[in-house]
């Protein structure tokens, strides 16, 4: 028989959710006001309710919020995983194969320096600073110098296109390189973590042919599947009445996309990701309905579960300066130098490549969810997760200022290659308000 909530269940299930929206969307506005993605004010949100400080100085009234119905909070828990799968769906829609298919050989140097070299740089950090970096390590270091690699590689997508039109040249040629550079980070960097986990298979049962699967899963998507996919898109377009007739249709496929990548074997994040990518490449999925999508994600979802992040650790407790330090030193470096190089072998001058390195040293939610779902796997402890999200924090908030130092200095964002004088309008309006979480 299923099992149901009763009353107080249901009660308590309502005020934790009450809470936590009212308590993140506060703090993530505070951060907009500044000209801030409303993440770190939502993160905040969740460290200030979770046990680091509400549990630790109020042991009482978190106790009475978030302890005494464990059915409610594991309700709200479910409702912060269904959040993931429509987040990372959203951030899906963002990756735009067409500019891909024509900035990508020009990108290619950026984002394959900006993607080999930090990997590299993050699997030898760990392989050789394993017992500093860990509580508890053990014999197998593979799998997490894989997955910091990985980690390190990831270019925060929607954050790299706010900065871009903050500073008013999204439609440069600097502009286009650099988010058809994270466009393509964000794709594959997203394979390479669902084939790490298949790795990580505890009996050692199927790895190599799970990993096959992921490889011939986004072959089959992104050729047949993308065609069928069109099709579905367009009947719906056709017959339904919109804009919620596509809309639902574009959520359906997001969760059959997690449910078959989740059968696999593969997380269901994985799924809903690459089927944004392809729904999102469909003229018949319009901008508008990705606005509406966008607005109704960044505004709901996406806050309760950044939220929810810090409801799960105790960040004070896990917080260790040094490690916290050596990631976020390790991180910069990496990225910096790995596309500040690419940048240059693709042309650019030397201010022109720095201002394109610290764009894809932006992290963002897809490092947070990357870490979560890595912790929750076991791959990483709750020390190297927290200096994780400290990590995006800080990249997030040094990426603009040092961009527009960088670009200032060469003269681009007033030069020739600016095609306006206004602020770009962004392909998803709620981006270009502020209204930014991915």
């Amino acid at each position: 028989m299923v099992s149901k909530l009763n009353s107080p269940e249901i009660l308590h299930f309502l005020i934790i959710v009450t809470l936590v929206l009212v308590s993140a969307r506060f703090l993530g506005e505070v951060f907009r006001k500044f000209n801030q993605p409303a993440v770190i004010g939502e993160i905040l949100a969740g460290i200030i309710l979770g046990p680091s400080l509400i549990g630790t100085y109020f042991p009482g009234f978190f106790d009475a919020i978030f302890l005494v119905q464990p059915k409610a909070y594991s309700a709200f828990d479910g409702l912060s995983n269904v959040g993931i799968i429509i987040l990372m769906f959203v951030a899906g829609l963002e990756v735009e194969l067409g500019k891909i298919r024509k900035y990508g050989k020009h990108a290619a140097s950026i984002s394959l320096a900006g993607l080999i070299f930090p990997f590299a740089i993050g699997f030898f950090t760990v392989w050789f600073f394993y017992g500093y970096l860990f509580n508890n390590p053990t014999d197998n270091k593979l799998i997490p110098a894989m997955f910091f690699g990985t980690a390190l590689s990831i270019t925060a997508l929607s954050v790299c296109a706010k900065i871009l039109m903050d500073l008013n040249i999204l439609k440069t040629k600097i502009g286009m390189l650099t988010l058809t550079a994270a466009m393509i980070d964000d794709f594959f960097g997203w394979i390479l973590f669902s084939i790490i986990l298949q790795l990580m298979n505890k009996e050692g049962e199927g790895g190599f042919g799970s990993v096959l699967m992921i490889l011939l899963f986004v072959a089959v998507l992104m050729t047949a599947g993308k065609w069928a996919i069109n099709k579905i898109l367009e009947f719906s377009e056709k017959h339904l009445k919109q804009p919620g007739g596509s809309i639902t249709v574009g959520i359906l496929l997001c969760f059959i996309g997690a449910v078959f990548t989740e059968y696999l074997g593969i997380r269901g994040v994985f799924g809903a990701f690459l089927m944004g990518v392809v729904v999102g490449d469909s003229k018949y999925f319009k901008e508008k309905y990705q606005d509406i999508l966008h607005q109704f994600i960044v505004n709901i979802f996406a806050p309760l579960f950044f939220a929810s992040i810090g409801l799960r650790i105790n960040f004070i407790e896990n917080f260790h300066l040094g490690v916290v330090a050596f990631i976020l030193l390790v991180a910069c470096i990496a990225k910096l130098v790995g596309a500040g190089v690419g940048a240059r072998i693709g042309g650019l001058k030397a201010n022109e490549s720095m201002a394109v390195a610290f764009g894809m040293n932006a992290r963002g939610s897809m490092e947070i969810v990357l870490g979560l779902l890595a912790l929750q796997a076991k791959i990483i402890d709750e020390r190297i997760f927290v200096g994780l999200v400290v990590m995006t924090m800080v990249t997030i908030l040094i990426a603009g200022p040092m961009m527009k130092f960088f670009l200032q200095r060469h003269h681009t964002i007033h030069g020739e290659e600016v095609i306006t004088k206004k602020v770009i309008a962004s392909p998803h309006p709620a981006i270009a308000e502020n209204d930014l979480t991915l």
